[in-house]
């Protein structure tokens, strides 16, 4: 039976910002954790341009935190007319949020709170391995590879076009920022895929 991952817990900053403990760092900027994701990871990935009339585009992200980039990525998606016919957002979490906690720090989404509801319905329990969840009617997959980034990369099997760079900063998380990563990530990567950090 595999032993449960240590949930991350929702904390916020004397700032409102959601926060980490664990990690002495916030989930996201003073400018707003949306806004973070569309400037810097889907503009950063060329997004949603560079999956226009496309039949499937695969992202891989490094730490899922509160889910905002796969959040603001399924909204982009939606809102696209010309939008790639089937999104695969893999995105590896070390410190998955609990069901309760996703829903606190999702509590004040506006008009992204009916996705984040249908996130929060089918969201797995804290248990390492890989959980794939699907949605619009099986256009959009988002799999979950919860633990650490180091076990879970080379169970991936997937050609990647975009990379969303998300696990706090290399000061604080260096785990996610080494040269065994890069390479791990650099083998998932198909021909003229982008990358985004912030």
């Amino acid at each position: 039976m595999s032993r449960a991952l240590e949930p991350a817990e929702p904390v916020f900053s004397e700032d409102g910002i959601p926060y980490s403990p664990r990690y002495d760092d916030v989930y996201h900027s003073t400018a707003g954790g949306l806004e973070q994701a569309r400037h810097v990871f889907l503009g950063g990935n060329g997004l949603p341009g560079n999956w226009a009339r496309r039949e499937q585009f695969v992202i891989v992200e490094t730490g899922f935190g509160q889910g905002l980039n796969f959040l603001a990525t399924w909204q982009a998606w939606r809102d696209d007319p010309q939008r790639c016919r089937r999104l695969h957002f893999v995105s590896i979490e070390k410190h998955p949020f609990t069901r309760d906690g996703l829903a606190r720090l999702h509590a004040a989404l506006g008009d992204l709170l009916p996705l984040a509801a249908q996130l929060q319905a089918q969201w797995p329990d804290a248990l390492p391995g890989l959980h794939r969840l699907s949605f619009e009617d099986g256009a959009i997959t988002l799999t979950l590879a919860f633990g650490d980034i180091e076990t879970m990369l080379p169970r991936l099997a997937l050609g990647a076009d975009g990379f969303y760079l998300d696990g706090f900063s290399p000061s604080r998380n260096a785990d996610m920022w080494s040269d065994s990563v890069f390479r791990g990530l650099g083998r998932l990567a198909r021909m003229g895929a982008t990358l985004a950090t912030y």
